[in-house]
């Protein structure tokens, strides 16, 4: 986080987003992660990544829940706030995207990073459960590998399951 900060060009101000594994790492929820994962809406701040990969030897990718499932209502006023360091904010993503992504993933290390967002109380599962709901149909289209009821499934089955 220093480091990009350090990069980050002049005369502005940058919001940076940790998602997934970073997020984890940070909150000490496990000791490492495969790569960074990140996303501004600014890609500027990122002008000197591949320097900072190789020095730091970091894998980074830019990516959000949103590649992979659909918005939820509200994500932009549920960021985590983290540090400013320099002209650079950070931000937890919003951990209710956060766990949807997790819990439509659903991997080993997906589902007991989900049960962190549970148990943390970063995320209440009711409000998430209402979030999900209330995705509309036809935001699907653009996810052609999801289908509606399969999210729902797959989100009633974790809640059910982590309850138990």
């Amino acid at each position: 986080m220093k480091e990009l900060a350090r990069s980050a060009p002049g005369g502005r101000s940058y919001r940076v987003y940790l998602v997934g594994g970073g997020t984890a790492v940070l909150l000490g929820w496990r000791g490492s992660t495969i790569d960074a994962d990140l996303y501004s809406d600014r890609e500027e701040v990122f002008r000197d990544i591949q320097a900072l990969k190789e020095r730091l030897q970091l894998n980074v990718e830019f990516v959000r829940p949103e590649d992979f499932v659909p918005a939820l209502a509200g994500t932009e006023d549920r960021h985590v706030f983290i540090e400013t360091i320099g002209r650079v904010s950070y931000y937890h993503y919003d951990p209710y995207a956060q766990l949807l992504s997790k819990v439509v993933r659903g991997f080993r290390q997906d589902l007991l990073d989900a049960e962190k967002f549970l148990s943390s109380g970063m995320v209440d599962p009711e409000h998430f459960r209402s979030l999900v709901h209330q995705i509309a149909e036809s935001a699907y289209s653009r996810y052609p590998a999801l289908s509606r009821q399969a999210v729902l499934d797959a989100v009633h089955d974790y809640l059910t399951q982590s309850r138990s």
